[in-house]
């Protein structure tokens, strides 16, 4: 059987986490984690900072943590995964995780924050990605329109917040959506507190994205 956790975060590239890709990866291969999906955040703020001044330049800043996150993985011979996790602006709002999403993808979509939330859902249907919404009943979010949504996280392990798992299992449960369990690791103490259990190994994003739609997975919930 092989653990991955689904919602990963690594100081490169987060500013709200605290622990650097190659550490966290350390910590996960002590846990018995087989891999995981790195969702660093993907907002507006990050890229209107950043130093550099063409897309391209920073894409690869935000792409940082996730190659760290690799190059320590593969060392280990961990599954070490791009994912993405999405908000519209900077303040505390809707989050959602993105799963199947290349590097191509990010070099050539320019206009992501301008698609709104129906426009993401087409992209992401155009491209064969799998769209969640992370943690829809915590204090500061509200759940969307669940019909342009594939799945949403019924299981988030971050401690510091009470992301009310219980409630959205059930309205996941009645609307047959996809659900994912995650850890939402920002610093030590974090690790541990999520993922799936599967019988297939997962080792590319196709790999992921036909282990969630065929929901051949057990939750883990730390």
């Amino acid at each position: 059987m092989y653990k991955y956790d689904l919602h990963v975060h690594t100081k490169e590239t987060s500013p709200c986490a605290h622990v650097a890709a190659a550490d966290m990866i350390e910590v996960y291969r002590d846990n018995g984690y087989s891999g995981v999906v790195i969702t660093d955040h993907y907002r507006p703020v990050f890229f209107n900072t950043s130093e550099f001044t063409t897309w391209e330049e920073k894409v690869e800043e935000f792409l940082r943590g996730y190659r760290n996150a690799k190059y320590q993985g593969d060392k280990y011979g961990m599954d070490v995964l791009l994912g993405i996790e999405f908000a519209f602006n900077n303040t505390k709002t809707n989050d959602f995780l993105i799963y199947g999403i290349t590097e191509e993808m990010l070099m050539k979509s320019t206009d992501l924050f301008n698609l709104g939330f129906e426009g993401l859902s087409k992209f992401c249907k155009e491209n064969n990605l799998l769209f969640f919404q992370a943690h829809p009943l915590r204090g500061y979010c509200n759940l969307e329109d669940i019909a342009f949504l594939d799945g949403v996280e019924v299981h988030n392990g971050n401690p510091r917040h009470d992301s009310h798992n219980d409630e959205i299992e059930v309205i996941a449960s009645e609307n047959d959506l996809y659900m994912i369990s995650g850890s939402d690791f920002h610093e030590y103490g974090d690790e541990n507190n999520g993922g799936i259990i599967t019988s297939n190994r997962i080792k590319t994003n196709d790999d992921l994205i036909e282990v969630l739609k065929s929901k051949d997975y057990t939750l883990f919930r730390g």
